[in-house]
C-alpha cells in the first residue's frame, strides 16, 4: 500500500511563488514516475509536470519556464517549484506516483489528497 501526503499550497499574489511537496510512504519497492496534475471545477484533471526515476521531465506548455519539478529518491518525495504564478494557475494540485509495492509484481498509480493553490490579488 502506497500513501501520499501533499503540502505547500496556499494563497499568493500574481507573480508570486509556491513550492509543493509530496511524500510517498508505505511498503514501496520502487517508484517509476512521480508527478503533479491540476484540476478546476467542471474540468478533467490535467498534467502539470512529471519526472521519471532517471530524472527526465515533461511539462504542460502553460507552465514551461515557470514551474520546475524535482524529486528526492532517498525520501520518496517529489516537489513542484512554481514561480511567476498567474491567476490561471489557480486549481487543486494532485500528486501522483507510479510505484511497485513490496510483494507485488506490478506497479500502480496512487493519487494524493490534493492541495489548493489560489493566485489572486
Amino acid at each position: 500500500q502506497v500513501q501520499l501526503v501533499e503540502s505547500g499550497g496556499g494563497l499568493v499574489q500574481p507573480g508570486g511563488s509556491l513550492r509543493l511537496s509530496c511524500a510517498a510512504s508505505g511498503s514501496i519497492l520502487s517508484i517509476n514516475v512521480m508527478g503533479w496534475y491540476q484540476q478546476t471545477p467542471g474540468k478533467q484533471r490535467e498534467l502539470v509536470a512529471v519526472i521519471t526515476s532517471r530524472g527526465s521531465t515533461d511539462y504542460a506548455d502553460s507552465v514551461k519556464g515557470r514551474f520546475t519539478i524535482s524529486r528526492d529518491n532517498a525520501k520518496n518525495t517529489v516537489y513542484l517549484q512554481m514561480n511567476s504564478l498567474k491567476a490561471e494557475d489557480t486549481a487543486v494540485y494532485y500528486c501522483y506516483v507510479n510505484a511497485r509495492p513490496i510483494g507485488s509484481t506490478f506497479a500502480y498509480n496512487t493519487w494524493g489528497q490534493g492541495t489548493q493553490v489560489t493566485v489572486s490579488s
